[in-house]
């Protein structure tokens, strides 16, 4: 008999589809909401930077700025990069569009080459657009704010996910793997998807 499909139907709660940037939704500071952090970005020129360790949330905080940012007038171009990706998508300063209404994001900034970062920078400058980017380490913009996941939080969220099978995963589960991954929530997540799969409720295949 082999391993077959979650009786209940239910999903893994850890899948991607419920992970990916804007699936969880950004637990804002208190005090804190999209509003007032596009409100701060527009005092600055409509330049920023989101501060951050791996997994700590800047992703999942620019899916909650962009609908902010839009309603504020802008429109956004969004640039992911991914596994040490040196430079822009090729021909992007090319796009239809593109104006002084413009926020140019990039998510991952911190992966171009210097003098990839540079042109960036002055591009936008230079054509009056906004230019909000993600990073681990500060690229000399203002900051817009500095992301961090605790324990708490990352409880929380975790707990979230599960909705009615909690049962399945402890919060002393997701304090072990929190500790491991140096609270790297993304790879605390991808830890918790093996783990709901060896526990969750089985049937044989027919």
């Amino acid at each position: 008999m082999s391993r077959a499909h979650d009786p209940s139907g239910k999903s893994n709660p850890f899948s991607t589809r419920f992970t990916r940037p804007g699936g969880i939704p950004y637990r804002f500071p208190p005090g804190m909401s999209a509003e007032l952090l596009v409100e701060r970005l527009s005092r600055n020129g409509w330049r920023g930077q989101i501060l951050g360790s791996h997994g700590s949330g800047k992703s999942a905080l620019v899916a909650a700025l962009i609908p902010a940012i839009e309603r504020a007038g802008r429109q956004v171009v969004l640039m992911e990069l991914h596994d040490r990706q040196r430079r822009l998508p090729k021909n992007w300063t090319q796009r239809a569009g593109l104006s002084r209404s413009t926020a140019v994001i990039v998510d991952g900034c911190e992966q171009l080459a210097p003098w990839n970062r540079w042109l960036l920078k002055w591009f936008c400058r230079r054509r009056g657009l906004g230019l909000l980017v993600t990073t681990h380490r500060s690229l000399g913009m203002p900051d817009l704010l500095c992301t961090s996941v605790d324990l708490p939080l990352a409880q929380e969220i975790v707990e979230s996910l599960l909705g009615d099978q909690k049962l399945l995963i402890s919060p002393e589960d997701v304090k072990q793997r929190f500790e491991v991954q140096q609270g790297n929530l993304r790879e605390v997540l991808f830890d918790l998807y093996d783990l709901y799969e060896r526990r969750r409720p089985v049937r044989p295949a027919l």
